[in-house]
């Protein structure tokens, strides 16, 4: 999953210690979200977000996907 933390991160002024400090987490956590070796919890990710004031999509897009917020792909409803 690719996202742009260590930019929001460094606009912010937040070290990646800081910004583990915020979220409960270590600052290896931060590191490793950031490098795209760790993918964060939901609840994590949401806390981020929440952060920053954004959604989770405008932090994080899946591999592949350059926005998946605005996907093409048409809605189906669910029959049931």
């Amino acid at each position: 999953m690719r996202n742009n933390l260590p930019e929001r991160r460094r606009t912010a002024g937040l070290s990646q210690a800081r910004l583990g400090d915020l979220l409960g987490v270590s600052r290896q956590t931060v590191n490793a979200i950031e490098r795209g070796k760790y993918d964060p919890s939901l609840p994590l990710a949401f806390a981020l977000a929440d952060l920053f004031g954004v959604r989770i999509e405008d932090i994080f897009t899946p591999e592949g996907r350059e926005n998946p917020a605005r996907s093409t792909a048409p809605c189906h409803p669910v029959s049931g």
